[in-house]
């Protein structure tokens, strides 16, 4: 995706649902991890770990000053020598209860296993979210939900996982202060496509 194109990525979208899907998801995190202290946990499949949403919402979280955006990356297979941040298995899932929030993120079937450990984490009290690709039994868990392939069906326009990632994390991270003098809703508007822009041309992060 080059430059260009990323520039416009939120105009071009201005005439579908996917603005208003993507800012409402991630008000709907923001929300949750801002009234608990429970923190934010965030997992994939097993064969599909989010590096990049973490490294996104890392991002956000020290660009808004909102701490409690940095996940907790959680791991089906943990290396013997991982850096003590990406040494968390699924074992953190039984522990999760009241006042965590829980972001799943996977484009395929998350599984029976982890479906049954989401299921137990929001019986237990946590805040559910989803971003995937549609598994409806993951929506049956989930206390809010987005696909990538949901808000756009209408105009037939569906995105991808990956740029539905950049979104969210992008919209989780707004300041909703007020803005300086002399700034405009225009002007806000390009800084941010311009930081997502620089976001999407970016290369993949390192192992987070």
């Amino acid at each position: 995706m080059d430059a260009v194109r990323v520039a416009l990525l939120r105009e071009v979208l201005a005439g579908t649902e996917w603005i208003q899907s993507t800012r409402r998801f991630a008000g709907s995190l923001r929300a949750s991890v801002a009234a608990h202290d429970g923190g934010l946990l965030l997992v994939g499949s097993a064969t599909y770990e989010p590096w990049h949403m973490a490294a996104h919402l890392d991002d956000e979280a020290a660009w808004s000053g909102l701490p409690e955006l940095s996940p907790t990356l959680v791991r089906h297979r943990v290396p013997g020598d991982a850096p003590a941040h990406l040494s968390v298995g699924l074992g953190r899932l039984e522990a999760a209860g009241r006042g965590a929030t829980l972001l799943v993120v996977t484009p395929e079937q998350p599984g029976a296993g982890l479906l049954e450990r989401v299921h137990d984490a929001r019986r237990n009290g946590a805040t559910v979210l989803a971003l995937d690709g549609g598994d409806r039994d993951l929506h049956s868990l989930a206390h809010d939900a987005l696909a990538a392939a949901d808000a756009g069906n209408d105009q037939g326009q569906d995105l991808g996982l990956d740029t539905l990632q950049h979104l969210v994390s992008a919209a989780a991270g707004e300041n909703s202060l007020p803005a300086p003098l002399g700034d405009t809703p225009r002007r806000r508007f390009r800084d941010r496509l311009a930081r997502l822009a620089d976001q999407l041309m970016a290369p993949p992060p390192p192992r987070w």
